[in-house]
């Protein structure tokens, strides 16, 4: 029986360490055959860093990691792109300007050493950026792959003067994509939020975001099928071990971790909670005990939402774009935090049902928040 990557997000030590590697290349060619811009956003411990990972190996060309899974003999493993791989959670410091400069510069030069290449530096890393795609152009067209790109906003939504700064840095530095269209073969950008995805991409129209495309609901987070798979011989032990059949415990299961959805008809498990409760037998508040981010706390105190207000409603599609940091509503934001999901999706009126996924996530929230406001405010 393989181990579990609990908390581990790089493609190369899952499959050499004989960690268990749920196969969702499948998803992966499909969005490979779709175009060349992509945005996606999911809640954190939901697979987006993984993603990253194994499209940074495809890309690279190592075939033989991929033995035995469906993208093996579907893909043209001939060409092989230099990829540029820059996860945002890795500027430091971003209270200061100078920090997060250093640590974007630090990041750039990693890229160029992993590909190769020297790069000189300079005065802004935008222009470092710039000149990182132009020379690895020189190999082969770039991939770009860039992973939390928020989490320099995300990190300081409190903090009005920090955020707007990080907001505009981030826009100079991310327009260096549009800037150098010809020499890009493929190009991905995660992360949790999209409220400050249309301030921060201004520049960069041609970004489609698959976030609710149902053809890519299920590219992070695991599925039914995929638990029946790839988890259905640690089942019996579980059972045993409560003293209930595996059907009831498949039905414990679903109702404490499934629910998850971004089309409203797959249901997804968070692929940290579904494999902490397969390695602990112990039904717990894995992904929320995790970290609850100190912004939305924040945010909920100024929403000044009752508790009892936050239960499934309907909107329409416009709800989950919110571009102004000033102003947001605090429902869109636990739906792209994940405290939230799509329960329903009426296509005739593009209407969505959003509600808790839940049993995990609905009583650790408002367990969460009852404890930490004794006073309730008046509900919006």
């Amino acid at each position: 029986m393989q181990n579990l990557p609990i908390g581990i997000q790089t493609f190369n030590e899952i499959i050499t360490n004989n960690y268990l590697y749920i196969d969702k290349t499948e998803v992966f060619a499909k969005l490979l055959n779709r175009g060349k811009y992509f945005f996606l956003s999911r809640p954190r411990r939901f697979g987006k860093s993984l993603l990253v990972s194994t499209l940074k190996e495809i890309f690279r060309g190592n075939k033989e990691l991929f033995k035995n899974l469906y993208i093996y003999d579907e893909y043209d493993w001939n060409e092989k792109y230099p990829v540029i791989h820059l996860s945002m959670s890795n500027l430091k410091g971003t209270e200061n300007l100078t920090s997060v400069y250093e640590s974007a510069y630090l990041m750039l030069e990693t890229n160029a050493i992993e590909n190769g290449i020297s790069l000189k530096k300079y005065d802004n890393p935008a222009i470092m950026f710039s000149k990182l795609i132009s020379e690895l152009s020189k190999i082969n067209k770039v991939v770009v792959l860039i992973d939390e790109y928020d989490k320099p906003i995300v990190d300081h939504l409190t903090q009005n003067d920090v955020c707007k700064r990080n907001i505009n840095f981030l826009r100079d530095f991310y327009s260096v994509l549009k800037d150098y269209d010809e020499h890009i073969k493929f190009c991905l950008l995660t992360g949790v939020s999209k409220f400050s995805k249309v301030s921060v991409f201004s520049g960069l129209n041609n970004l489609y975001d698959i976030t609710l495309d149902r053809n890519f609901s299920t590219i992070c987070g695991i599925t039914q099928e995929e638990i029946d798979k790839y988890f259905d011989d640690r089942l019996p032990a579980i059972a045993n071990e409560y003293n209930i059949t595996v059907n009831e415990l498949k039905q414990k299961i679903k109702e404490w971790y499934n629910g998850y959805s971004w089309d409203g008809k797959n249901k997804l498990y968070n692929p940290f909670s579904i494999l902490s409760f397969f390695s602990s037998f112990k039904f717990d508040n894995y992904w929320f005990s995790s970290g609850t981010p100190t912004f939305l706390i924040e945010k909920y105190r100024e929403s000044k939402t009752v508790i009892e207000d936050i239960k499934e409603f309907k909107i329409g599609s416009t709800f989950f774009d919110q571009s102004e940091i000033d102003i947001i509503d605090f429902r869109p934001l636990l739906f792209q935090t994940g405290y939230l999901t799509v329960k329903e999706y009426d296509f005739i009126n593009n209407i969505y049902t959003l509600g808790y996924p839940n049993k995990e996530v609905k009583d650790a929230f408002l367990s969460f928040i009852a404890a930490t406001f004794v006073e309730k405010s008046p509900g919006i």
